[in-house]
């Protein structure tokens, strides 16, 4: 299935949202983009956009936004594709959650609203590091909390759509990693730039215990300190991505290295 990705963001949104026309016309915009060009649906990214303009600390502004989301997924549930039985789906990219009471942050009763007209939420579980805060960028324990704010204890139990709210959770993996300049600095790396760190540096690598993923360091001017995914750390997140009953998103496959498909 083909789900292109659309992004909302822009000094415009409040006004896409705030009005019942607006927000159809944008709908509609979309619909029409996926019927034109056979898309299956698509994969709508805006959170963060409403969380940097200030949509989502308006209360009313915030609820619009989901009816936004809500919406969308309605109109394109009602469109049919060519395959018996199967409706354009619509996958919402969500941020992790927090564990205190922000409006900024994704929350178990924003999924329980949007449940029935989400078919997958794209769970950010990466960039929990940067390059002000330099470390790894999905530590293991980190990924189960966000997780259990989601789920809690009810992530075998169904919804009234069949499935388990698990299943409609992609817990995010980086396919990239990040060359950070200690005590601050540096920033995203992909797998042609690390691969030339290996072959230049011939660094040793070492194993993060508690965040479950493999680094180096090697030092040009200043000491660096850099956190790529192995397989190793592959592995242990999508088992756990098993234990809990959801699948998996990534950014980006093309960032990875080729044998990274051996475990998908």
């Amino acid at each position: 299935m083909v789900l292109p990705r659309f992004t909302m963001e822009g000094s415009q949104m409040e006004d896409v949202l705030a009005g019942r026309d607006e927000s159809e016309i944008a709908i509609n915009i979309i619909v029409s983009e996926c019927k034109t060009m056979h898309y299956d649906g698509v994969v709508f990214e805006a959170w963060n956009g409403w969380a940097h303009s200030g949509i989502l600390d308006n209360p009313i502004l915030r609820q619009k936004a989901l009816n936004f989301v809500r919406d969308l997924g309605a109109a394109l549930h009602r469109v049919q594709l060519p395959r018996p039985n199967r409706n354009m789906r619509l996958i919402f990219v969500i941020p992790p959650p927090a564990a205190h009471n922000d409006a900024k942050f994704f929350t178990r009763s924003d999924m329980d609203m949007l449940h029935r007209s989400v078919d997958g939420f794209s769970l950010m579980t990466y960039d929990y590091s940067n390059p002000y805060q330099p470390g790894p960028s999905a530590p293991l324990p980190w990924i189960h909390s966000c997780l259990h704010m989601l789920l809690g204890i009810q992530q075998k139990v169904q919804h009234s759509g069949g499935s388990t709210l698990a299943s409609k959770i992609l817990t995010g993996l980086n396919f990239y990693g990040n060359d950070f300049v200690l005590p601050s600095g540096g920033g995203p790396v992909i797998g042609h730039e690390y691969i030339s760190l290996l072959k230049k540096h011939k660094p040793t690598f070492l194993w993060d215990g508690k965040a479950q993923e493999h680094y180096f360091q090697y030092t040009v001017g200043k000491k660096h300190i850099v956190f790529y995914p192995s397989l190793k750390s592959l592995y242990v997140r999508l088992e756990a991505a098993r234990s809990w009953g959801t699948g998996i998103s990534i950014w980006e496959i093309g960032q990875g290295l080729e044998y990274f498909f051996d475990l998908l």
